[in-house]
């Protein structure tokens, strides 16, 4: 039996990318994951009715054809094939109307009338620049850009409110578009940094597009799986880590989880300073999320949402907002801002012949156990008249729900922090390097370090490269998983 140099704990994506990072350097990685199988919340199963098969959390990508943390895996010789709906994503409103946005800045654009003009101005730029500006905004929030003028423009104008940026569009279509991206961010649509995710998102839905996985995204696991097996590397599940004095001894120890769990692993050496910083991590809000078994498609009144996996709804950028605000405040909305998504669109198989999956979630105060299921339909059926009379079975996790399925998802909290601008520049602590931790060879590799949330695994590309200079292995520049 080989000794492993690197154990990782947690088998999200930021865990198997940090792990298959380490192996390709040369290191015997051993992964620890609790749950009965590999994933986090990146898992596809049948929740509802056997044959329809659910994303368990993350089931959109705009971020995995543009992150460095996947770009030396091939994904398709594993398998793995990502589909692109024509629309990106699509914001119903009242009466029938909806805006969509595809692959063209410009078609986006003249939909949006009078709006046009101040849509080209902000978005064709960024499109243009992407490729620049993603190195920054998905690194370590230390480093300096390798192309610094650009990327601190888009910062820049990231830094801004949602509502700074909705206010320079008139029509309720262009102020609805802003709502559903910047919503993403968990944020109050008036907070600083809330302006970066419409901008980004959309930048990404026109250059790359949001893509689903064939089959569910529980097929990413698999390849990631697949080939750190490959490498040697080993991947125990049903294994739940108490503590780190428990593990086999190791030369880095790489945790895929929050503050809030070094805390209690970590017990009493974690020198105080440190840990009373991490007492003092934010997590966000929570989310309560829903699946449903359905006879068929959902009957949007508008027909730009039927050709789109990816629907937000919640109506005018004023409900959004409203909406939001009363999450941060403590409160749960009466019509909540819903992020839907529906696969069959691109991917009939999910379901059996004929018959639709649905996934949608609101958010809610952090740590909440109240059922929105009734309220999140409400406002799908407002916009799909109808849609109740399809569902044949539904599954519903509450916040509480999502932490006892995902103790990283502290209060319901899936981007294992919150997203103010303290946090996003200083994620989790004030250090120089966010991956280090104040235990010596231990470093954390989940979505509470740069650049935060989503299946990207450059959480986990961080905490490898870190490990890999203090182990003085090579490969710790590379930019490939």
């Amino acid at each position: 039996m080989r000794r492993p140099d690197a154990i990782v704990v947690g088998a999200g994506p930021n865990g198997l990318v940090a792990a298959l990072t380490l192996a390709r350097a040369g290191v015997a990685v051993d992964v620890y994951e609790a749950a009965d199988e590999a994933g986090g919340g990146c898992r596809t199963e049948e929740l509802t009715i056997p044959g329809f098969h659910h994303d368990v959390c993350s089931a959109v990508h705009p971020l995995l054809l543009a992150s460095p943390a996947f770009a030396g895996l091939e994904l398709p010789a594993h398998g793995v094939r990502l589909l692109t709906p024509p629309v990106a994503f699509a914001h119903p409103l009242d009466s029938g109307r909806a805006v969509c946005v595809g692959d063209s800045v410009d078609q986006v654009a003249d939909s949006l009338a009078s709006d046009g003009p101040a849509y080209r101005r902000i978005f064709s730029p960024l499109v243009r620049d992407l490729d620049v500006i993603l190195p920054a905004f998905l690194g370590d929030m230390r480093s300096v850009p390798a192309h610094p003028l650009t990327a601190a423009g888009f910062a820049l104008r990231g830094l801004g409110s949602a509502k700074w940026m909705a206010d320079r569009f008139r029509t309720e279509e262009g102020r609805a578009l802003v709502a559903g991206t910047a919503a993403h961010s968990m944020l109050p649509l008036t907070a600083p940094l809330s302006g970066v995710f419409p901008r980004l998102f959309t930048a990404l839905a026109h250059r790359y597009g949001w893509p689903v996985v064939e089959g569910g995204s529980g097929a990413v696991v698999t390849a990631l799986v697949t080939e750190l097996t490959s490498l040697g590397g080993r991947v125990e599940t049903g294994h739940f880590v108490k503590r780190l004095d428990e593990l086999p001894p190791a030369r880095a120890v790489l945790l895929d989880v929050t503050p809030r769990q070094l805390l209690d692993m970590g017990g009493d050496s974690v020198p105080r300073r440190y840990a009373d910083a991490l007492a003092r991590y934010r997590y966000g809000p929570g989310v309560c999320k829903v699946d449903w078994a359905l006879r068929g498609p959902v009957p949007w009144s508008a027909e730009a949402c039927r050709r789109a996996v990816t629907v937000h709804v919640g109506g005018t950028f004023e409900e959004i907002a409203r909406s939001e605000a009363d999450v941060n405040a403590g409160r749960h909305p009466d019509r909540p801002y819903c992020l839907v998504t529906q696969p069959c669109v691109v991917d009939p198989a999910r379901a059996p012949a004929g018959r639709h999956t649905l996934w949608a979630y609101c958010h809610v105060p952090n740590g909440s156990d109240v059922d929105m299921t009734d309220r999140i339909e409400a406002q799908i059926d407002r916009f799909a008249p109808g849609f109740r009379d399809l569902i044949l079975a539904r599954s519903t996790f509450t916040a509480v729900d999502e932490e006892r399925h995902n103790p990283s998802y502290v209060g319901g909290d899936i981007n294992a922090g919150a997203a103010t601008l303290r946090q996003m520049l200083l994620r989790p602590t004030a250090r120089w390097n966010p991956y280090r931790t104040a235990l010596p060879g231990v470093y954390l590799c989940s979505a509470a370090t740069p650049p935060g949330g989503g299946v990207h695994g450059m959480c986990g590309l961080g905490a490898a490269r870190a490990a890999l200079r203090d182990l003085g292995q090579h490969g710790a520049g590379s930019t490939g998983p």
